[in-house]
C-alpha cells in the first residue's frame, strides 16, 4: 500500500531453413519421454491439474493464514489487523524521536498491508463469491483506517519531529532516512500540514479525485452508440455482419486488425469521436490533480507527482522525451514508408492513416518472418519456459525455482503451482504462487501482487516476502501441454522479473520492499528479463519442441529475435508522444491551450502519421487517470534496464559476476536507496537521460 501513508523482426527464411522448422512439427512417431529426463518444474507446469482430495487434514487457510479457512476469516483478519494498528499508533505517538519511531510506522504499515494486500488479490481472482465479499469488505475496512491515518495530527507529529531533526536524520543509515522521507512525502501529498481549512479543502479534493478517476476509467472503456442510418448502408451492414445488432451500432473498439480498411476507419472515427461530457470529466481531473498539488506547494501536478522518482522532475522528463523523438524521426519515417509501400502493394491507393499502422505492421511482420506462429509455439511449452527461467536464475544468482506442495486449503484454485525460491548459501528467500492458467471469471491480465512484503524482524530473523504471478494461459490436456507464442514467452518472463524483484530485495522495511519503489524504476527488472526472452543464445538453453524434443533452430531463433524489431521506432513513438503529452496534461493550470489543440498540436509534431482532425484519442487513454504524470516510466525503465543489458550481459547473459552485481548493488535495495545512485554504482557511471535515450533507440536498431 504505496502512496498513501500506508498505501502505496528481416530477412525471410531460406526454403532449407523453412523446411528444417517445419519437419520438426511432424512428430507422429516421436516416442514419449522418459519420466526420468524431465525436470520437476517440466513436469508440473506441463501436466494437466489434478484435483487432491483430502478429508483428513484441517485447511491451513489461504497462503498459509490460518484466520482464512473461511470467508468469516477476512473479518477476523482485519478486525485483529485494525486493533494492532491502533495500539501500534500509539506506540509510534508516545515513542522518543528516533529509529524507533522509523520502525513503528513500518510495523503499523506492514499490519494494515498483510490484509489489504492480500484482499486486493482475493477480491479480484478469487473463485468462491464468498471471499471476494469478505476481502472487498475487510479492504474497505482497512482504507477507511489509512485515510483517518493520513490525517492524525499526532501521528503526523511524531514523524516531523524525527524528520525534521538534521542531527537525528543523519545518524540514521541510508535506508532509514529514505523511508522515514517518504512516510513524510506521502503525509504531505494528503495535506496534513496545512491548516483547517485548508486541509478540509484538501480532503474534499481527495475525495473528488477518486470519483473523477472511477469516472474516467469507466468511460475510457465504453462503447459508442451509432445510428444506423447515419451510415452508408452497404458499411453499416458490414458493422451488423460484426455483430453489433440490428438497431443502433455499438462500436466497442478499433476494429485494428479488420482486413477491410472502411470498417478500420469509420471505427477509428466514431470510437474516437469527442465526447463532451467525458471531455468534461478529464478537464475537472486534471484541474482538480492541479488545485490540490497547488495546495500543497507544488506548481504542477506533474513536479508533485516526480519528486521521488529518477528523474525527479518535469524538465528532465521533458529533456528525455524530447531527444527520443528527435531520434526516432528518421528511422519511424522510414517504417511508416515501409507500411505504405505494403499498403500500394497490397492494392491500395490511399496514403497510410493511423488507422492501418496496426494492421500494416503485423502483415509486415507475417510476410518478413515467413514462419507460422504455431511452428515457434511447439518449441516453448510452459514448463520449458520455467525451466528456462530456472537455468538463467541459477546462473546469474545461485538461485533456484522449486516446486512444493501446497497444504489444503492454501490455495484457491487446483491449478495454483507453489514454487520455493531458494538461494544455495542463504536458502529459501521467497514464494511465489503461480495462478497461470484460465479460468472463467478470472481476471483477464498478467500481473504480479505482492502478498507480503519482506522485512527485518525485531528478533533478527526475516519476513519471507510471498507473490502472486497473475497469467491467462490455456490449460495443458493430457497430450499436450501449454504451448506459449513469443509475445506470451516475454510476458511471462517479464512477470516472473517483478517476482525475483520481490524475491531477492532484502530490505529492512516493508515499506520499501521489492517492487515498492520509484514508479520509474520498477520496471527495470522486469523489462531486463524481456532481452533474456529476446536472446538466440539464451533461448537456445531452454527451447525444445515439446514432442521431439529438437532444439529450435538457430536461424529460426535469430529470425524470431529479429522480428521484434519491425516497426520498433514507430511502436516507441507512439509511446513518447503519449508520453509528453501525459506530462503536457499535467503542467500548470490553466493550460495554455484547449486538451484537444494540445492534443492535435502535439500529434503534428511528434507522430509520422496524420492527425485525423474531429477525433479525441486522449479520452480513450486510461493511463492519464492511473498514471498521471507517469506514463514516461516505462520509457525510463526499458532505457535503464537498455543501458545494463549492453554494458553488462549483453556479452555474455548468464555472467555470474555480473549477476552478483546487479544483485547487490540493484535488486537488493528494493525502494530502500535513491535508484539514480543505484544506477550509478551498477553501471559505474553517471546517470545520464540523454545517454540513456541514444542507448534505448540504438537497442530497436
Amino acid at each position: 500500500m504505496r502512496h498513501l501513508l500506508f498505501r502505496r523482426i528481416y530477412n525471410k527464411l531460406d526454403a532449407g531453413s523453412c523446411v528444417c522448422a517445419c519437419h520438426s512439427l511432424k512428430a507422429l512417431a516421436a516416442p514419449s519421454r522418459d519420466v526420468s529426463t524431465r525436470s520437476p518444474l517440466e513436469i508440473s507446469f506441463n501436466s494437466k491439474p489434478q484435483k487432491k482430495l483430502d478429508f483428513l487434514s484441517k485447511s491451513v487457510g489461504l497462503f498459509g493464514v490460518p484466520e482464512l479457512d473461511s470467508p468469516e476469516g477476512f473479518l477476523r483478519a482485519k478486525d485483529a489487523a485494525i486493533k494492532a494498528g491502533w495500539d501500534l499508533l500509539k506506540q509510534a505517538v508516545d515513542a522518543k524521536p528516533g529509529k524507533q519511531t522509523i520502525l513503528l510506522f513500518d510495523e503499523l504499515s506492514d499490519t494494515l498491508c498483510k490484509v489489504a494486500d492480500l484482499a486486493d488479490f482475493v477480491r479480484t481472482s478469487h473463485p468462491d463469491a464468498g471471499y471476494v465479499q469478505a476481502a472487498n469488505e475487510a479492504h474497505v475496512a482497512i482504507g477507511t483506517m489509512v485515510e483517518e491515518l493520513n490525517t492524525n495530527s499526532d501521528l503526523h507529529k511524531a514523524l516531523f519531529d524525527v524528520v525534521q531533526d538534521k542531527e537525528l536524520m543523519s545518524s540514521f543509515d541510508e535506508e532509514t532516512r529514505r523511508v522515514a522521507e517518504l512516510f513524510m512525502f506521502d503525509f504531505e501529498i494528503s495535506g496534513i500540514h496545512l491548516d483547517s481549512n485548508k486541509r478540509q479543502k484538501a480532503v474534499k479534493l481527495h475525495e473528488e479525485l477518486l470519483n473523477l478517476t472511477s469516472a474516467m476509467l469507466q468511460g475510457c472503456h465504453g462503447p459508442v452508440s451509432v445510428l444506423r442510418n447515419l451510415l452508408p448502408s452497404d458499411l453499416a451492414e458490414l458493422f451488423g455482419r460484426l455483430g453489433s445488432g440490428s438497431g443502433d451500432l455499438q462500436i466497442s473498439g478499433l476494429y485494428a486488425d479488420h482486413p477491410d480498411e472502411r470498417i478500420r476507419e469509420a471505427a477509428y472515427r466514431m470510437f474516437l469521436f469527442p465526447n463532451p461530457g467525458l471531455e468534461a470529466i478529464l478537464q475537472r481531473l486534471l484541474k482538480s490533480r492541479y488545485q490540490l498539488s497547488d495546495l500543497v506547494g507544488y506548481e504542477s501536478f506533474s513536479e508533485r507527482a516526480l519528486k521521488s522518482t529518477m528523474a525527479q522532475n518535469p524538465e528532465n522528463v521533458l529533456s528525455f522525451l524530447e531527444s527520443l523523438s528527435a531520434s526516432l524521426k528518421d528511422p519511424a519515417k522510414a517504417e511508416y514508408e515501409d507500411l505504405q509501400r505494403l499498403k500500394r502493394e497490397m492494392g491500395s491507393s490511399s496514403d497510410l492513416m493511423p488507422w492501418d499502422v496496426y494492421y500494416y505492421t503485423a502483415r509486415l511482420k507475417e510476410q518478413r518472418s515467413n514462419v507460422n506462429a504455431s511452428m515457434y509455439s511447439s518449441f516453448f511449452s510452459l514448463g520449458d519456459c520455467m525451466d528456462g527461467l530456472n537455468t538463467i536464475f541459477q546462473s546469474i544468482y545461485g538461485i533456484s525455482l522449486r516446486t512444493t506442495d501446497v497444504r489444503k486449503g492454501e490455495v484457491w484454485s487446483p491449478d495454483v503451482i507453489k514454487l520455493s525460491v531458494e538461494h544455495e548459501r542463504q536458502g529459501p528467500i521467497g514464494i511465489i504462487y503461480c495462478d497461470f492458467f484460465q479460468r472463467q471469471g478470472k481476471p483477464q491480465q498478467d500481473c504480479h501482487f505482492t502478498i507480503r512484503g519482506g522485512r527485518r524482524l525485531p528478533d533478527g530473523s526475516y519476513q519471507l516476502p510471498v507473490v502472486v504471478l497473475l497469467l491467462h494461459l490455456p490449460q495443458p490436456t493430457s497430450s499436450n501441454p501449454t504451448l506459449l507464442s513469443p509475445s506470451s514467452v516475454h510476458n511471462l518472463f517479464h512477470e516472473v522479473g517483478h517476482a525475483m524483484h520481490s524475491m531477492i530485495a532484502r530490505t529492512n522495511y516493508q515499506h520499501v520492499t521489492g517492487t515498492r519503489c520509484a514508479t520509474d524504476f520498477a520496471e527495470v527488472p522486469s523489462i531486463l528479463m524481456e532481452y533474456y526472452a529476446s536472446d538466440a543464445r539464451v533461448l537456445s538453453k531452454f527451447a525444445r519442441h515439446h514432442q521431439t524434443r529438437e532444439t529450435l533452430p538457430p536461424d529460426v531463433a535469430n529470425k524470431l529475435c529479429e522480428e521484434e524489431k519491425i516497426c520498433a521506432a514507430s511502436e516507441m513513438q507512439l509511446q513518447v508522444f503519449y508520453s509528453i503529452l501525459d506530462q503536457a496534461f499535467h503542467g500548470v493550470h490553466p493550460l495554455p491551450d484547449s486538451l484537444a489543440n494540445t492534443y492535435a498540436k502535439l500529434h503534428q509534431t511528434h507522430v509520422g502519421v496524420p492527425y485525423v482532425p474531429k477525433t479525441a484519442w486522449y479520452l480513450r487513454f486510461s493511463h492519464l487517470a492511473t498514471y498521471g504524470a507517469k506514463y514516461y516510466s516505462y520509457l525510463m525503465s526499458r532505457a535503464v534496464a537498455s543501458q545494463i543489458w549492453t554494458s553488462c550481459f549483453k556479452q555474455d547473459p548468464l555472467n555470474r559476476d555480473m549477476g552478483e552485481r546487479y544483485l547487490s548493488r540493484m535488486l537488493r535495495y528494493g525502494g530502500g536507496r535513491d535508484p539514480k545512485l543505484m544506477y550509478e554504482d551498477m553501471l559505474e557511471e553517471k546517470f545520464d537521460m540523454n545517454k540513456l535515450a541514444s542507448t534505448l533507440v540504438k537497442s530497436i536498431k
